[in-house]
């Protein structure tokens, strides 16, 4: 997916520093992924550890981590995915309020795309209530529809607006792929809850933490991606169709240094690693300053490219560099 803050790229990065800081045997260790999005850096971690944590209050972030994290044995799968594909379109809630030709003219998916992923949203869930299906292939599902939907969206990344006219990708008939998951022989954990609330509730040896850096909200830019995953009755707000969505305190400016202390105060864990980068709304000096009261403090940074939504039609990303700082924190115990 196209993912704002995505650590595809800096995966290796995160893993090879927390390795060599650990510089123990990570199989018996539990790692926790607070603020996991699609869950990058928590799958990166799953086939080494004991156990994952991976938590977002984002619903189709939980959808995702229950597939890629909470899933960790095979399912018998493609029979379900050859019966979605061969569905023909219906006129839905997503074609009706997010489609090209639907009443409120919000050009979000294709015509053929919008009543496609309508009709595969109404039969995964069918299949659910009917039980013909569990929980592991209803989030398994559930999660490669939501990215084979995004694959074909007319946006320019995010869902903060769609482009005026269906550009070449959204055009292309949308298909249902696999949304492929490691196995492991231990279960993981997957919650749907605040992050500050949960720290709370668990425990465990490596806590990684990638907050939300600036003051983008999540549930804005994806409030489509949530809609499709919640499939729920509410009338759409505005010209982008916007849902009633969460708004993190670590997206706003008075707020932000004191979510994150009190987080790093109530954390159970011994290391503690921050990802964020050099435009994030907590200059690194006053993370630094924030993580030694709590014990042995490190950094390590790399610079990449990272992708930015165009505002253009013709392009969908424009490369720009930033330096990724990632702020280490051995806690005392």
């Amino acid at each position: 997916m196209n993912y704002i803050g995505s650590k595809n790229k800096l995966a290796n990065f995160i893993k090879s520093n927390v390795e060599a800081v650990v510089s123990e045997d990570l199989s018996e260790k539990v790692f926790c992924d607070l603020f996991a999005g699609t869950g990058i850096v928590g799958r990166s971690f799953k086939t080494s550890v004991k156990t994952v944590i991976a938590n977002d209050v984002e619903f189709y972030s939980y959808v995702l981590l229950q597939n890629y994290i909470g899933n960790h044995q095979a399912q018998d799968f493609e029979i379900y995915l050859n019966k979605l594909n061969d569905l023909k379109g219906q006129k839905g809630f997503v074609f009706e309020n997010y489609s090209e030709g639907g009443k409120a003219g919000r050009l979000y998916f294709s015509t053929e795309n919008g009543q496609k992923i309508d009709a595969v949203r109404i039969q995964i869930e069918t299949w659910k209530n009917s039980a013909e299906i569990d929980n592991d292939l209803y989030y398994f599902l559930l999660s490669s529809l939501i990215e084979s939907a995004d694959k074909v969206a007319n946006t320019a990344s995010v869902y903060g607006a769609y482009l005026k006219k269906i550009k070449t990708s959204a055009a292309k008939k949308i298909r249902i792929t696999a949304a492929v998951f490691d196995f492991t022989e231990n279960p993981h954990q997957v919650f749907h809850k605040d992050a500050n609330q949960l720290i709370k509730e668990i425990e465990g040896d490596i806590l990684y933490l990638d907050p939300p850096y600036n003051a983008r909200q999540y549930g804005a830019n994806y409030h489509l991606l949530n809609t499709i995953a919640k499939y729920d009755t509410f009338v759409p707000n505005g010209k982008t169709g916007l849902r009633e969505y969460y708004r993190s305190s670590y997206c706003r400016t008075g707020e932000v240094k004191t979510s994150f202390e009190l987080l790093l105060k109530n954390a159970n864990f011994k290391y503690v690693f921050l990802s964020y980068n050099n435009e994030g709304l907590m200059p690194a000096v006053e993370i630094k300053q924030i993580m030694q009261q709590f014990g042995k403090y490190d950094l390590a940074t790399t610079d990449y490219q990272r992708f930015k939504a165009d505002k253009t039609e013709n392009r969908n990303h424009t490369a720009s560099a930033t330096t990724e700082y990632l702020h280490i924190l051995e806690k005392n115990q």
